[in-house]
């Protein structure tokens, strides 16, 4: 099963909101599982496009209450790890997409970085050689890499 972990802040305006579902119908059209911390914000609209697309979902929950996970989560997983559990949704993915995202997001793309993963963001925190500013080449970028994986 080929999964993606999809990273990005939990409260965030409508343009990225729009960028995330798309990101995740993308990821869901290329039948990956979506992999995120299964709150609110980019880790929702990420999961409310992977099953626009017919995908699948897991949410990495902070406490230990499956409820808490947005009503896109098809496998919810209480670690009772709170922020803890970013080594877990980083870990569990083939590679990272990261949408905006603050302290959180960047502790995700320095484990994911730690751990060797490939990562595709859109105005990530953290510069990197893969952060791009632009809708189209993201999507264009998140595409290529989907269909060679």
């Amino acid at each position: 099963m080929k999964t993606v972990s999809v990273i990005g802040q939990a409260h965030c305006d409508v343009d990225l909101a729009d960028v995330a579902e798309k990101a995740g119908e993308i990821i869901g059209n290329f039948g990956y599982v979506i992999v995120s911390g299964g709150l609110s914000g980019v880790m929702e609209f990420a999961c409310k496009g992977a099953k626009k697309a017919g995908g699948t979902t897991v949410g990495i929950l902070p406490g230990y209450d499956k409820d808490e996970a947005n009503k896109y989560v098809d496998i919810a997983v209480p670690t009772g790890l709170n922020h803890a559990r970013n080594v877990v949704v980083v870990s569990s993915g083939d590679f990272i997409v990261s949408i905006g995202g603050g302290f959180g997001t960047m502790s995700e793309i320095s484990i994911a970085s730690k751990l060797g993963k490939d990562i595709i963001s859109y105005h990530s925190p953290i510069e990197h050689q893969l952060n791009f500013s632009g809708e189209e080449a993201f999507f264009s970028h998140l595409k290529e890499t989907l269909g060679h994986i």
